[in-house]
């Protein structure tokens, strides 16, 4: 087992005695959203600001069942993974077709539509108010109303997308998908249909998202309106760039960074985007991997140090 996935597991076990459980789930959940949203960024080179769609559309729907009808929790993972995929299928339909700066107001254009829809459609989102009441289902004996059980699940299925998205980037698929990021053409050249493979990504970056979405509206038993709002989608953006795009556990380092500045920081300083910003500074200017790079570059110097240290000796 590598170094990396021992973090991950230390960080599994020890998050909730350093934080609020509440917390702790939010930042798993934050980094599952991430995991999906860097399949497109970090290994196919699409930068959407429209994966709060997928985010927001799979929590209002498996939201609405779980309040109105108490369906399984498992069908309501289903389901908004489902919804997830479907509404990044539609999406991705329109935004494959063009490229650049097109597509990045395309993905940002079509979150503002759907954000409106959930904004007028008051009978079944609520509207301004979000949607409240979402409640978290006995599953075989288990009390999700308890926040360390249901930090345990989410903690669970984090550790399992984690293992997904693994087998993706690393298979055949997720090597093509970054030679259609170094250069489309060569790829297309080659024989891959560059947009049916970028349709792909988004489907399973949706899908991500939608389980995200889910899990989300059970910790906080709402979904609000925020929730499929251009603001959430940027920051998943902006915790995927800290953390490190085109790294596995980039979105996972991003996502503490982030939740901790915006749960912990917050309480005891109301000013704590300006280290936000100043993160995003020095990761655009020094650190394009974000954290992930910072952390390799580190380890490489100390071991040129050591080097270094035995040959003078």
């Amino acid at each position: 087992m590598s170094r990396a996935w021992l973090a991950v597991f230390a960080a599994v076990i020890l998050l909730p005695l350093a934080v609020r459980h509440a917390i702790a789930s939010e930042i798993w959940i934050f980094a599952i959203f991430g995991l999906g949203l860097n399949l497109l960024l970090g290994y196919t080179g699409l930068l959407s600001f429209g994966q709060s769609t997928f985010f927001g559309s799979a929590g209002y729907v498996s939201g609405y069942l779980l309040k109105h009808y108490g369906i399984n929790v498992f069908a309501a993972l289903g389901i908004g993974v489902l919804v997830g995929a479907v509404s990044a299928a539609l999406v991705g339909y329109l935004c494959v077709q063009r490229s650049g700066l097109y597509f990045i107001m395309l993905t940002f254009a079509l979150n503002q539509m759907f954000y409106f829809i959930a904004y007028q459609w008051t009978t079944v989102t609520g509207g301004e108010d979000g949607m409240p009441g979402i409640g978290r289902p006995v599953l075989l004996g288990v009390d999700f109303r308890q926040p360390l059980a249901y930090y345990i699940f989410v903690a669970l299925l984090f550790l399992v997308s984690l293992w997904v998205m693994k087998r993706i980037v690393e298979s055949p698929l997720g090597k093509i998908l970054q030679a259609i990021r170094e250069n489309e053409v060569r790829a297309q050249a080659v024989g891959y249909d560059g947009a049916r493979l970028k349709l792909l990504a988004f489907v399973i970056g949706g899908a991500f998202s939608g389980l995200a979405g889910v899990l989300y509206a059970m910790l906080f038993g709402i979904v609000p309106l925020e929730a499929i709002g251009f603001v959430f989608s940027g920051n998943v953006v902006f915790a995927t760039l800290i953390g490190g795009s085109g790294s596995l556990y980039g979105p996972i380092v991003g996502s503490f960074v982030f939740i901790w500045l915006s749960e912990s920081v917050s309480v005891v300083w109301a000013r704590w985007p300006l280290l936000l910003g100043v993160a995003f500074v020095i990761v655009v200017i020094f650190f394009r991997g974000g954290c992930v790079e910072a952390w390799a570059r580190f380890w490489s110097w100390r071991e040129r140090r050591r080097m270094a240290t035995r040959l003078a000796s």
